[in-house]
């Protein structure tokens, strides 16, 4: 751990859930608004990860409904979540709320998630 001990810990961590329909079910090719996400997160904490995984929730006639999506994760500082969460990572997601016709977007910070 001595050596550590003089690099910059990155102990905050923000995920974007990227998903791949328009509305609630119209099957959508999402690359391009990963590539977005991957790209503005990049650029404001240094750079950003993407991983596929799927959704999934309980619809009301007691059905799951599952869905691909991608999340894009980065890992930052403190200060850098503090100065950046409420201005360009909460317009990222608002971007994919409307451009994708989304009821909510899910955002993760430090392992509690948000509906936006």
């Amino acid at each position: 751990m001595k050596k550590l001990k003089y690099m910059i810990p990155l102990r905050s961590k923000v995920s974007i859930y990227v998903p791949s329909t328009n509305n609630v079910n119209e099957q959508v090719d999402n690359s391009a608004m990963v590539d977005y996400v991957h790209t503005r997160l990049s650029s404001i904490f240094g750079g950003a990860t993407c991983a596929p995984a799927i959704g999934g929730w309980v619809s009301e006639s007691g059905e799951l409904v599952k869905e691909r999506v991608t999340i894009v994760y980065a890992f930052c500082t403190d200060e850098q979540l503090e100065r950046h969460l409420d201005t360009e990572v909460l317009s990222i997601c608002e971007k994919i709320k409307k451009d994708m016709a989304q009821e909510a977007v899910s955002l993760e910070v430090n392992g509690e998630l948000y509906f936006i």
